[in-house]
């Protein structure tokens, strides 16, 4: 894959706003890349249905308290942006998480942060937010996690590996950070996983990766999510890339046990692609 040259930066009220303001900077430097900020929430009248039905001044300040959201986004974006002329500020879609999918179609990368059910702002969003928009724009997402600093992202690279097409476009997305990477480290588990890693090893090589070492996770492939997290920290990984697994089953969005797993657990940024 070529550089990603479109970002769309997922802002909210959350505190990790911020984080996730100075890495899209930090990655539009780097990738010599245009970055759209996009604010995204559920508007107040939907999280408060009742003031629908209510008098015309309880709608009148549910309109308020959005417009104040948009302000404060706004004013973080403003600060944090350092006035890089590769970040420009998009007004709200109407249709909220739905437009904001919909938007993500022509971007080459999605910023995205971890849900955080103790943030204030938790509320703003639908709780499947991440994984039905990783499912539905089919766009790959770096994730940063809602806890913890984030410093600079791809020095030290482990690629969760698994042949299917899920894992092979996470790959592909992040062939320009494991190109520039100072480690990369792969892994898979479950019957062949030796086998796979050295196809894995040969098509990197290919695609201008350096030295790749090879972690072989045995015949299980079971509790994958736990054991990822931990040989990152063992390697001090800073970028995990993998598959994203889900579908959507009457209105709830089932995901795969290691995908679930990482967007509930992750402790470092997590490249997924569906």
């Amino acid at each position: 894959m070529q550089n990603p040259r479109s970002i769309l930066l997922h802002l909210d009220g959350s505190a990790r706003t911020v984080e996730r303001i100075k890495l899209a900077r930090e990655l539009a430097e780097t990738f010599d890349a245009e970055v759209t900020a996009q604010p995204c929430t559920v508007s107040a009248l939907m999280r408060y249905p009742y003031a629908i039905e209510a008098a015309a001044e309880a709608v009148a300040i549910m309109q308020e308290i959005d417009k104040d959201a948009r302000d404060k986004m706004h004013a973080t974006f403003m600060q944090n942006g350092a006035g890089s002329p590769r970040l420009h500020w998009s007004e709200p879609v109407s249709d909220g998480p739905w437009g904001f999918a919909r938007r993500a179609l022509y971007a080459d990368l999605l910023v995205l942060g971890q849900r955080d059910r103790n943030d204030p702002m938790d509320g703003e969003l639908p709780g499947d937010f991440l994984p039905s928009l990783l499912v539905q724009s089919g766009r790959p997402a770096l994730v940063l996690p809602y806890a913890g600093p984030v410093g600079p992202v791809g020095g030290k690279v482990l690629v969760a590996w698994k042949e299917t097409r899920e894992a092979a476009r996470a790959v592909s997305a992040a062939l320009p950070w494991l190109r520039k990477a100072g480690r990369v480290d792969a892994v898979a588990y479950g019957e062949g996983a030796n086998e796979s890693l050295q196809s894995l090893q040969a098509y990197l090589r290919l695609q201008g990766v350096g030295e790749v070492r090879l972690h072989p996770g045995g015949d299980k492939d079971d509790d994958v999510g736990n054991r990822l997290l931990s040989l990152a920290a063992d390697l001090s990984a800073d970028l995990l890339v993998m598959g994203c697994y889900g579908h959507s089953r009457a209105r709830e969005w089932v995901m795969g046990g290691a995908t679930l797993s990482m967007l509930q657990w992750m402790t470092l940024p997590v490249l997924m692609s569906h």
